[in-house]
């Protein structure tokens, strides 16, 4: 069982000194990346650089945001004072004790109030994809959860500055293809109907996990590699809308925006903000395309995206609120090859693969690395727990996981897609 991240837990990695690098940046980071672009911090690794050294790495790909699975004290006090803002995580284990209004302030006070205002914690994620874990009481005890952070913010007076919120796998869609005509799950539609009351109510964003590498993963021969890596390509059109979409990642966020508008027109003007996406760099040799080519391709093409202020094609106005996963690979992550492989950095601050961002040196300096964090508060990097935890931590490519990345993708989705291939 891998350790979560919780201020609570027993487990202590004990680590020698081991590389970590100070990275330069001998060109100033282009200013669009310095406001577009979030990073998802993992830590399920025994061989991470310490905060403090972590801090020039997130300057040097110019994030300005930072997610963490935890609420990691070391993290939060190396970037005090930086600007960076940072969503913090209460995981799925803390959900039956934060029905309790009580612990759910205890717990805001120690992992949130005492380090503002010197970090930016602007968002706290509770629970990660709970919905889709197939966990009745922990589904119920969700919102609940959700509603006494949010309590326990409005009492310390820092609802203002802090929302909260939680990240849902795409496997809450019943339908996504076409994008226009994407709906919940209907025996998750009276959940996510309170859930949206909520984030209107509290003027908080709703979080999606997107992954269109599952989709090329589970069907590479029919699947147009260009389409989810964000190359020029003919893409496809929304029969319904009309609308032209010219990547995967895209279809999928404008398929979310229609299954919130068909519960309701008061949810029109809710943002949607990607919690994660992202594309390995290694995998087995049954994980196609998990190569440092596309992910290079994946993860630059988005930036470059973020940069440009574009929306998607129903949301053309709305800025792209994107986290990438991850930071660092991460080597104490079960599972295939890919889990501990989607880090832009290797462990040691060295670039997994180039992005193409200028400016960038790194040079070699021995000190001591920090541990494996064991000290926030759970919560799950990436995708659905194993059918033994109930973390969402654990994997993000399971047996059933990656068709259910782009839930939808049925024969019709499957034809047009194999045409468009045919016609590239």
């Amino acid at each position: 069982m891998i350790p979560s991240y919780s201020h609570s837990s027993s487990f202590h990695l004990h680590l020698p000194p081991l590389l970590t690098v100070v990275v330069l940046v001998c060109v100033l980071p282009l200013p669009w990346m310095v406001v577009s672009m979030g990073i998802n911090y993992g830590q399920i690794a025994n061989n991470l650089p310490s905060p403090e050294h972590v801090v020039p790495v997130v300057r040097s790909i110019g994030a300005a945001k930072v997610k963490l699975y935890d609420a990691d004290p070391k993290v939060l006090k190396a970037f005090a004072n930086t600007g960076v803002q940072f969503i913090v995580s209460l995981g799925n284990e803390y959900l039956s004790k934060m029905r309790d209004p009580q612990a759910a302030q205890d717990w805001v006070q120690k992992n949130v109030q005492a380090y503002l205002p010197a970090t930016n914690i602007t968002c706290i994620a509770v629970g990660n994809e709970v919905l889709t874990l197939n966990d009745t009481s922990l589904a119920s005890n969700l919102l609940p959860s959700m509603r006494n952070i949010h309590s326990a913010l409005l009492h310390l007076g820092l609802d203002k500055q802090v929302t909260v919120t939680t990240a849902h796998n795409l496997a809450v869609l019943a339908t996504s293809y076409p994008p226009s005509a994407g709906a919940f799950r209907p025996d998750l539609t009276d959940c996510m109907a309170q859930i949206l009351n909520f984030h209107v109510k509290t003027a908080s964003p709703f979080q999606i996990n997107a992954y269109p590498y599952f989709a090329y993963k589970a069907n590479p021969k029919q699947v147009p590699l260009d389409f989810v890596l964000f190359q020029p390509s003919q893409g496809i059109v929304d029969p319904v809308s009309n609308l032209h979409y010219d990547n995967m990642l895209f279809a999928q966020i404008d398929a979310v925006y229609s299954a919130i508008t068909a519960l309701g027109s008061g949810y029109k003007k809710l943002a949607v903000h990607v919690s994660e996406t992202g594309w390995p760099s290694k995998g087995d040799e049954d994980e196609a395309g998990a190569t440092p080519e596309n992910a290079s391709k994946y993860n630059g093409n988005l930036m470059k995206l973020t940069a440009q202020k574009r929306g998607t094609p129903m949301r053309p106005n709305s800025d792209l609120n994107i986290y990438v996963f991850a930071l660092f690979n991460e080597n104490m992550k079960p599972g295939p090859t890919s889990e501990r492989n989607y880090g832009l950095f290797k462990p040691d601050g060295t670039p997994a693969y180039q992005l193409g961002i200028a400016g960038i040196q790194t040079i070699a300096n021995t000190s001591s690395s920090s541990s494996s964090s064991s000290n926030g508060s759970g919560g799950g990097s990436s995708g659905p727990a194993s059918s033994s935890s109930s973390t969402g931590y654990l994997s993000i490519s399971s047996s059933s996981y990656s068709t259910l990345r782009y839930p939808g993708l049925g024969p019709s989705m499957l034809l047009l897609l194999l045409l468009l291939l045919l016609l590239l």
